[in-house]
C-alpha cells in the first residue's frame, strides 16, 4: 500500500463503518425485536466511529497525495457533513440511552441521511481518476453496509449467548441482508474491475499495476469478498437453526475479512484508480 494514502484509506474505512453500523442497528431496532442493551452499545459504538471519522476528516489535506487526482472543492462540504453526522449520532445516543425510542428512530435516521451524504461527498472527491463518480459511490455505499451488518450481526450474537431464548429472527434478517450486500458487492466488483480507470495514477506502491496480476486484487477477491460470501450463508444457516453460538462465531471471522477487504479495496483505489 502506497502510505501517503494511508490517511485516507482510514478515513473512509471509519466513514464506511460508523454510517453503515447506524444503518445497520437501525434496520434491527425498527423491527422491535432486539434488547435494549444491545441498541445502547450499538449506539456508543456509533458515536466513537463518529468521532474518529471527524478528526480523521480533520487531519486529510491534498497535499498528503501527489499522484492521485483529489476534487478539492470537497473537503470542507465533507468535513461539515461529517461534523453534523457527529452530532446528530450523539442525539441519537442521548435518545437510546433514555429509552425514548420513536425519537432515538427519528434522530438516526436523520443521522444515517447525513453520513450516507458524507459517503456521497467522500466518493466525489475521490472520483476524479476512477471511470465515473457512480464507480466510487457504489463501492463505498455497499461497503460501508458489509461493514456495518457484519459488525452489528456479530454482536448481536453475543446477547443470544447469555439470553438463548430470544428470538432469533433479527439475527436471521441481518445475516441474510449481509449475504445479499456480499454478493450485491461481488457484482459491483466485476463491472468496476472491468471498466478501465480515467486516469491510472502514477504509484509505485505494491498495489499498483493491473488487477489481473495484481496479489492484492485476489486477495481482495477471496479473502474479502468469496470467504466472507461463504461465511455469511453458514452464519445465516445456522441462525435459521437457532443455533447462535456457531453462527456469532462464523460472524467473528467474517468481520475480520471484510475488515480486511475493505482495506485492500482502498488501497487498490488509491494505487490504481479502480475503485474495486
Amino acid at each position: 500500500m502506497n502510505l501517503d494514502a494511508l490517511p485516507y484509506t482510514v478515513l473512509l474505512i471509519l466513514a464506511e463503518f460508523s454510517v453503515g453500523s447506524l444503518a445497520a442497528v437501525l434496520i434491527a431496532d425498527a423491527r422491535g425485536m432486539v434488547a435494549a442493551g444491545f441498541v445502547k452499545l450499538s449506539a456508543g459504538i456509533v458515536v466513537v466511529g463518529a468521532a474518529l471519522t471527524l478528526l480523521s476528516a480533520l487531519n486529510v489535506s491534498s497535499a498528503q497525495l501527489e499522484n492521485y487526482r483529489l476534487d478539492e472543492a470537497m473537503f470542507d462540504p465533507m468535513r461539515v457533513a461529517f461534523g453534523v453526522f457527529l452530532a446528530l449520532a450523539l442525539s441519537y445516543a442521548w435518545f437510546v440511552l433514555r429509552e425514548q425510542r420513536q425519537l432515538s428512530l427519528a434522530a438516526g435516521g436523520l443521522a444515517a441521511a447525513v453520513g450516507f451524504a458524507g459517503l456521497g461527498l467522500l466518493a466525489y472527491q475521490v472520483s476524479p481518476p476512477t471511470w465515473g463518480f457512480a464507480g466510487p459511490l457504489l463501492s463505498l455505499l455497499v461497503g460501508a453496509l458489509a461493514l456495518g451488518l457484519v459488525s452489528e450481526a456479530m454482536i448481536l450474537g453475543h446477547w443470544y449467548l447469555v439470553k438463548p431464548k430470544l428470538p432469533g429472527q433479527p439475527l436471521q434478517e441481518l445475516t441474510f441482508l449481509l449475504l445479499a450486500i456480499l454478493v450485491l458487492q461481488a457484482a459491483l466488483l466485476v463491472l468496476n474491475a472491468t471498466v478501465p480507470a480515467g486516469d491510472t495514477p502514477e504509484s509505485a506502491a505494491l498495489m499498483a499495476g493491473s488487477l489481473a496480476s495484481n496479489p492484492a486484487f485476489w486477495l481482495r477477491v477471496g479473502v474479502g469478498l468469496l470467504f466472507p460470501l461463504a461465511l455469511a450463508y453458514m452464519a445465516w444457516q445456522s441462525s435459521r437453526e437457532h443455533a447462535m453460538q456457531p453462527a456469532t462465531g462464523l460472524l467473528y471471522i467474517a468481520v475480520g475479512t471484510i475488515f480486511t477487504g475493505e482495506l485492500l479495496a482502498r488501497g487498490l483505489l488509491f494505487a490504481t484508480g479502480v475503485p474495486v
